[in-house]
């Protein structure tokens, strides 16, 4: 059954459908990927990351307390830190989402309930166990939510739908909107490093 994602915000947002993976630890050849994104946060030659701030403030949150993922990272490299490996599709979803300032969400869809995830507000009390972090508040906050709850938004992803080397299908978001000249080359990364197969994730019927 193919991936629906039903948007219950009045937000544009991007879903893919990523099939047939084959997700590695990180690969060598993936450092001119690398290269790319480094010079790019050095010269400035990165998206608007005020988008993804207004975003945040448009629901209420500041910005500067809670930084969108894309941010975080630009934050991180600008202060001389590297580009975080972590395997071959996260590599990717990171290089893009850094140079577009464009927050990206990744869920593994073996692990996600049911076959629709909802962007939605979290509900009061919702959270959840981050990757390597302690609970992530989504209460009133932007979040992706399958059957189970929410297991993302757009400054961390949960632990629970985290991709690894065994995810053979899964869901990227981009949180704001893209270009098609950029979701060609987020398709063409993923054909080389995940050696997947990209299709638009339908809306619900």
């Amino acid at each position: 059954m193919a991936l629906t994602v039903r948007c219950e915000l009045d937000v544009e947002v991007l879903a893919l459908e990523l099939l047939e993976l084959e997700v590695t630890e990180p690969r060598e050849d993936f450092e001119l990927e690398v290269a790319r994104a480094t010079q790019a946060v050095r010269s400035g030659g990165v998206g608007d990351a005020g988008l993804a701030r207004a975003l945040y403030r448009r629901f209420g949150i500041d910005p500067t307390r809670v930084r969108p993922s894309s941010e975080a990272l630009f934050r991180r490299m600008k202060k001389g830190d590297p580009f975080p490996r972590v395997n071959s599709l996260v590599d990717v979803a990171n290089a893009m989402s850094v140079q577009l300032q464009v927050p990206v969400g990744l869920y593994d869809l073996e692990k996600v309930s049911g076959e629709e995830l909802v962007l939605r507000l979290g509900n009061t009390g919702e959270s959840y166990t981050g990757i390597g972090k302690e609970r992530v508040n989504v209460a009133g906050r932007i979040c992706i939510a399958d059957a189970n709850g929410p297991c993302g938004n757009p400054s961390a992803d949960s632990a629970r739908t985290m991709i690894t080397t065994a995810t053979e299908r899964a869901a990227w978001i981009y949180f704001l909107p893209v270009t098609e000249e950029q979701v060609d080359r987020t398709a063409e990364l993923i054909a080389v490093f995940g050696r997947g197969l990209v299709r638009m994730a339908a809306a619900p019927a």
